[in-house]
């Protein structure tokens, strides 16, 4: 099967809320129309309103809001006349020298370089050379040629300010659907992510360390929550201002619009540039956060061994060197963006600058007025704007990167290949178990257990005794199927368990573990876990059938006392007899009991058994114990030795044989009589 690139996974991912996604997009190409429209609306005020009143003038015989009263006669800008008006013979135009303003009766049939000489205005264009005879206006005459043009300036600034606050408006509305939408797709991809990791195999945490999953889950979603706030926001706003912008310098001057059109190339040859080495840096940098994550949770979950055995030294360092190694690649990253970023956009500015000064200097401010001032006013505004998004884009490069990095080690988790969750009703278990020449390697390659041969009939108990590392707790593995038999076969009430689904084959059986772990809630829910199914009357009752109230009855809030994470302020023994709770109230058909007393003292020992012996009555029972006092009322004893039964039987035939199991008893035997003595 092709693997998909994370490029197309995150897509997806933005997909689900793309309705979301695209009324923002809209809300942002509408304000950037709206921003984008200043320079135009400047150049038309400076054409044809400022600089418009050095366009032809004509006499007219009626007078309106364009006309101008000029040496007691009426004129009207040639352009605004209709072909119905009447027109008379006298025609004028104001040409501006320095910061005066002079009015000749002729019309310029070209424009170049102005000159001022008493009455006469000469104009050089190349090799051709002409003069008119002029008069200077006053500073109320030149007002009065202004006055039409007040009204249309008003107008377009009031229609500007407008657009600038309807785009103020719709680029909050941006800014709120896209952060909405990014905070949506990282809920899910949390969620999927966290769900995943109660699907994937248990063997996937024994070689990944819980600080790195939690990196995973917290930091890297974190930064992919980035790329869709603020990385793909700039990209799709940068995007969207250059394509305006562009448009608009194709309606202002093509040539020198298609010069600009190089910035793209440059810039995508620049980003393929910087992903090559960033993309080392930035995985470098995730590996060692994580790494950190890891070892400030082994650390905090160890701190009672690291100040026993004064480690705290040795541990800082070996922090340290992580801390180190992280500052490192994050300086050398920091180099590359320094390198990269306002370097690339400056040198870029500079050199359009260069080309706008000479295209216009060289070119159009010689050809007879070719290029208007608003034109060149707009193209210089339009090419300052453009280098904003340029510089978003860039600066940006670097959060894109290691977003990407993230995504790959989230979507790396998720590939982890994972159980689906089965909803099917499996009827409850009898509990007949039997495990028919079952082998087992955890590597592949050492066998742990050899040619397991046994049967449990229901309501048995079954003692599982040997030294470590013999195959006690492996044999129960199999049974959960927190492992699958590489040979052999496991039948529970005939039904081979590789093909029953495994949260049906765990949903009746329970477990009680040699090192309890409590949840974060109160006593009521760490007997429950939240299942709606297991009410309240239910959960007190297996409380009290394992002789937990007696403690309980102590505390202030009894059932509903909190518990903080892993059950800290509880003992030892009042931690195990809430597990023991936990595995009664959800009624197993099968119970595990994984050295289940070695934590608990003697007292509480016996309120243990004298519970278990009422509620395993019906119930198939295995049992892993190093102390064979627990035992010995067990219906059948399998005594192990490096992954195989040695013996067989229960505690009066395992005695009279005098085996392993024999001289273990003894063994303990002598230590307690060592102790009582």
């Amino acid at each position: 099967m092709k693997k998909v690139s994370t490029g197309k996974r995150l897509f997806r991912y933005a997909l689900l809320y793309k309705r979301t996604i695209l009324i923002a997009l809209a809300m942002l190409t509408f304000a950037v129309g709206a921003e984008l429209t200043g320079p135009f609306i400047a150049k038309r005020m400076i054409d044809h309103h400022m600089m418009g009143i050095e366009k032809p003038w004509v006499e007219v015989q009626e007078k309106d809001d364009q006309t101008v009263v000029y040496k007691d006669q009426l004129f009207k800008k040639k352009e605004t006349i209709s072909e119905s008006s009447s027109v008379g013979s006298n025609e004028l135009q104001i040409v501006q020298v320095g910061r005066s303003f002079y009015v000749t009766a002729e019309h310029l049939p070209y424009d170049g370089e102005r000159s001022i000489s008493g009455n006469t205005l000469t104009i050089k264009n190349g090799s051709r050379e002409v003069s008119y005879e002029v008069n200077k206006l006053s500073s109320q005459e030149l007002l009065a040629f202004y006055q039409p043009e007040i009204r249309p300036i008003v107008m377009l600034l009031s229609f500007y300010v407008g657009l600038l606050f309807i785009a103020a408006i719709f680029q909050y509305g941006k800014t709120l659907l896209l952060q909405k939408a990014a905070n949506r797709i990282i809920q899910k991809m949390r969620t999927n992510v966290f769900e995943h990791i109660q699907r994937v195999p248990i063997q996937y945490f024994d070689n990944l360390p819980a600080g790195k999953v939690v990196a995973r889950v917290t930091n890297d979603t974190e930064a992919i929550r980035e790329l869709y706030v603020k990385v793909l926001a700039s990209f799709f706003t940068s995007g969207i201002y250059m394509t305006g912008i562009f448009v608009a310098l194709f309606f202002l001057d093509v040539k020198l619009a298609l010069i600009t059109l190089l910035l793209l190339p440059i810039l995508i040859a620049w980003t393929v540039l910087y992903r090559k080495f960033a993309s080392k840096y930035n995985h470098l940098i995730r590996t060692r956060v994580s790494d950190i994550n890891g070892m400030v949770n082994e650390s905090i979950q160890g701190m009672t061994i690291i100040r026993a055995f004064r480690r705290k030294k040795q541990t800082i360092n070996e922090f340290e060197v992580l801390n180190k190694e992280h500052f490192t690649y994050q300086n050398k990253l920091l180099s590359l963006n320094a390198l990269t970023s306002h370097n690339l956009v400056n040198v870029l500015r500079n050199i359009a600058f260069v080309v706008l000064i000479w295209y216009f200097g060289g070119q159009s401010l010689t050809a007879a007025g070719m290029i208007s001032i608003g034109v060149l006013y707009a193209f210089v505004d339009y090419l300052n704007r453009l280098f904003q998004p340029v510089t978003d884009i860039v600066n940006q490069l670097a959060q894109l990167e290691q977003a990407r990095v993230a995504a790959e080690r989230v979507f790396e988790l998720l590939d982890e290949k994972g159980e689906e969750v089965n909803v099917e009703q499996l009827p409850r278990f009898e509990g007949n178990v039997e495990f028919k020449d079952v082998s087992f390697s955890y590597n592949g390659e050492n066998d742990v257990l050899k040619n397991i041969s046994f049967t449990a009939k229901k309501g048995e108990t079954v003692a599982l005794v040997g030294h470590t590392g013999s195959g006690k707790s492996s044999i129960i593995n199999l049974l959960f199927r927190y492992y699958d038999i590489n040979r052999g076969m496991i039948t529970i009430d005939g039904m081979d368990t590789s093909e029953i689904p495994r949260q049906q084959l765990r949903k009746h059986m329970g477990i009680v573990l040699q090192d309890p772990f409590l949840f974060t809630g109160t006593i009521e829910t760490n007997v429950s876990l939240d299942n709606p199914e297991i009410s309240k009357e239910t959960i007190r009752e297996a409380l009290r059938n394992v002789g937990a109230e007696r403690f309980i009855k102590q505390l202030p809030k009894q059932f509903e006392e909190p518990v903080l994470e892993k059950g800290s302020t509880l003992s030892a023994g009042e931690r195990q007899l809430i597990s023991f709770a936990r595995a009664l109230a959800y009624d197993p058909a099968i119970l595990i009991l994984d050295e289940a007393t070695a934590n608990i003292d003697t007292e509480t020992e016996a309120i243990i058994q004298k519970a278990l012996n009422v509620v395993k009555e019906g119930r198939t029972t295995f049992v892993i114990a190093h102390r064979l006092s627990t035992i010995r009322n067990a219906d059948q004893i399998l005594v192990l030795d490096h992954g195989e039964i040695v013996e067989r039987g229960n505690h009066e035939e395992l005695l009279e044989q005098k085996g392993k199991y024999y001289k273990m008893h003894q063994l303990q035997l002598g230590k307690e009589m060592v102790n009582a003595g």
